[in-house]
C-alpha cells in the first residue's frame, strides 16, 4: 500500500482489528500506524475518516482516536456501479474531448493533520502561536455587529473590501479591477477555468505548487513544465514554449516561490512580461507570500500587475496565510475584459464569498494592529528561518541550500544523490516528523532529490530546531 487509493483496504484491516476492542480503547497513533503499514500519512488520514465514518472509530482532537459505541451494523449496500459511472466519457470516447483529473494527492498531503506526536514541518499554515487570535476574535465580533452583517454581498464581493485590496495590491488598480474570492487556492481554479479550454496547454514553474497542478488538471488543461534558474522562471525557456505549444496561460509565483523559495528579479520580470505579450498569453501572478515577508528582507518588489498597464497580469491575493486557514478570503486582480470573465466564472463557481466572512476580513485588514501584527509576524519569520537554515546545515550540509529565502515559510533542502525524497519523508514520519517529499513538486512526479521543510507549522522554533537535527540518522541510513 502506498497511495490514497490504500485507504480502503487499510479501513478494512483496521475494522477488524478494531471491531473485538471494548469501546473508548485508544487507537494507534497515526505515526504508529504509518509505521507498521509502510504507507503514507495521507492514507492513514484517509483510513481513519472511513472508520469515522462507519462509526467504528470517533476521534477526539488533541487526546487521540477511539473505538466507538457498538451500533447495530447498517445495511449492506452494493455500491460497486460507481466505478463505472466515474468514469470519464473522454476515457472511453477520444471524440469527446480531453479529461478532467481529480488527482490530488500532493495537495491532500499537504493539507493532511499531524498526529498529536508528530512535529510537522510539511504544514503551509500558521500555526496558533504565530496567528493573531486576538484580532480575529475581535474582528469577528465587530463583524458579527455590523448592520446588515447577514444581508448578500455583491456578487464581485463587498465595495469597501475591494477597494482595500486594490490599495494593497498597487499599481494604479481600482474597485472595478478587484474580484474578491475564497481565498488562493479557489481563486487559481476558478482563473484557470475560465481562461483556458479543456485541452489547453497552461505553462508552470517546474518545481511548483502542487495546487497549481491539480487546478490545471482539473481544468482538463495540459501542464507544459518551465524550468527556474536563481532569477525564477527561466525566460528563454518560457519564450520557446509558448511558441512550441502556442499557449495562452502562464502561471508564476514571483516572490518567495513555492517550493524554492526564489523570487523573480526586476530584470526576469521584464521578460517574463515581455515574452508573454509577444504570444498573447496571460500571466497568473499567484502572490500568495506577500504578506509573508520577512523583516531582514529589505525592500520588497512590487507585484507584476503594478507595472502591466496592458492587462496581461491576472493578479491573485489571499490573507489566508498571514492569518487562518480559516480566514478563507482573498482577491483577483486584473485589467480589462477578462474580469467580466472571471466574475462570471465566480458566480457560477461559489456565487460569492460569505458576507460575514468579508466583513471579519476587512475588520483584520483595516484595524490600527494590522500593520503591527505583519511585523511581528516578519520578526518571528525571520527567526524560524534562521533556526531552520542552521539545522538544515548542520544537518545536510552547508551545499543543501541553494536558496536562502527572505520570504514565505519554507525551505527547499538538496538531498544527496543517493536519497529519495518520498522515501526519506516516510522514514521521517516513522520517527514523528513529517517533511514534503520534492517529488509533489513536479508536474512530471520526478526531478533532482528535494525535500521542502515548512518551519510555520511547528509549536516553536525549538521544535523545528531538534526535529531538523533527528533527521540526521536517516541521512546516514538511507
Amino acid at each position: 500500500m502506498s497511495d490514497s487509493s490504500s485507504a480502503a483496504a487499510l479501513a478494512d484491516i483496521l475494522a477488524e482489528e478494531i471491531d473485538a476492542f471494548p469501546a473508548g480503547t485508544r487507537i494507534e497513533t497515526h505515526r504508529q500506524l504509518v509505521r507498521r503499514f509502510g504507507v503514507s500519512a495521507t492514507t492513514v488520514s484517509q483510513a481513519l475518516a472511513l472508520l469515522i465514518q462507519r462509526g467504528l472509530v470517533v476521534a477526539r482532537p488533541g487526546a487521540g482516536t477511539f473505538r466507538g459505541e457498538t451500533r447495530p451494523p447498517a445495511r449492506a449496500g452494493d455500491t460497486s456501479w460507481q466505478e463505472a459511472a466515474l468514469e470519464l466519457t473522454a476515457h472511453s470516447d477520444p471524440a469527446a474531448g480531453p479529461a478532467r483529473a481529480f488527482a490530488a494527492t500532493a495537495l491532500q498531503e499537504a493539507l493532511s493533520t499531524a498526529g498529536a506526536d508528530v512535529v510537522d514541518l510539511n504544514g503551509g499554515y500558521l500555526h496558533p502561536e504565530l496567528q493573531p487570535l486576538a484580532a480575529l476574535g475581535a474582528a469577528l465580533s465587530r463583524a458579527a455587529r455590523r448592520a446588515g452583517a447577514w444581508d448578500r454581498p455583491p456578487a464581485g464581493g463587498t465595495p469597501e473590501l475591494r477597494d482595500w485590496f486594490a490599495a494593497d495590491i498597487g499599481g494604479g488598480l481600482g474597485r472595478h479591477d478587484v474580484l474578491v474570492c475564497g481565498a488562493g487556492q479557489s481563486a487559481l481554479a476558478t482563473t484557470l477555468r475560465a481562461l483556458g479550454r479543456p485541452g489547453d496547454p497552461v505553462v508552470v514553474e517546474s518545481p511548483t505548487y502542487p495546487g497549481t497542478t491539480a487546478a490545471a488538471h482539473a481544468a482538463g488543461l495540459r501542464v507544459v513544465p518551465v524550468p527556474l534558474d536563481g532569477e525564477g522562471l527561466r525566460a528563454d525557456r518560457l519564450d520557446d514554449a509558448l511558441g512550441r505549444t502556442r499557449a495562452r496561460l502562464v502561471v508564476v509565483q514571483a516572490l518567495h516561490q513555492n517550493p524554492t523559495g526564489i523570487s523573480l528579479s526586476a530584470r526576469r520580470q521584464r521578460e517574463v512580461l515581455d515574452s508573454a505579450r509577444r504570444h498573447g498569453a496571460f500571466v497568473v501572478e499567484d502572490d500568495f507570500g506577500r504578506h509573508l515577508t520577512h523583516a531582514d528582507s529589505g525592500a520588497t518588489p512590487p507585484p507584476m500587475v503594478a507595472d502591466d498597464p496592458d492587462g496581461v497580469v491576472v493578479h491573485i491575493r489571499s490573507l489566508t496565510k498571514a492569518t487562518s486557514p480559516n480566514l478563507r478570503v482573498g482577491a483577483v486582480a486584473a485589467r480589462g475584459p477578462v474580469m467580466a470573465r472571471l466574475r462570471a466564472a465566480q458566480v457560477v463557481d461559489a456565487m460569492f464569498v460569505p458576507a460575514p466572512l468579508q466583513h471579519t476580513a476587512l475588520e483584520v485588514v483595516t484595524a490600527a494592529g494590522w500593520r503591527r501584527a505583519l511585523a511581528a509576524l516578519g520578526s518571528a519569520l525571520a527567526n524560524r528561518r534562521r533556526v531552520a537554515t542552521a539545522a538544515v546545515t548542520a544537518t545536510f550540509g552547508p551545499g543543501a541550500l541553494a536558496v536562502h529565502p527572505r520570504g514565505g515559510y519554507h525551505l527547499w533542502v538538496t538531498l544527496p544523490d543517493h536519497l529519495d525524497g518520498r522515501r526519506l519523508a516516510a522514514a521521517a514520519l516513522a520517527k514523528g516528523i513529517a517533511v514534503t517529499p520534492g517529488e509533489n513538486y513536479y508536474p512530471t512526479g520526478s526531478g533532482t532529490p528535494h525535500i521542502r521543510l515548512s518551519y510555520v507549522a511547528a509549536p516553536a522554533p525549538a521544535d523545528v530546531d531538534d526535529a531538523i537535527r533527528r533527521l540526521a540518522p536517516l541521512i546516514t541510513e538511507e
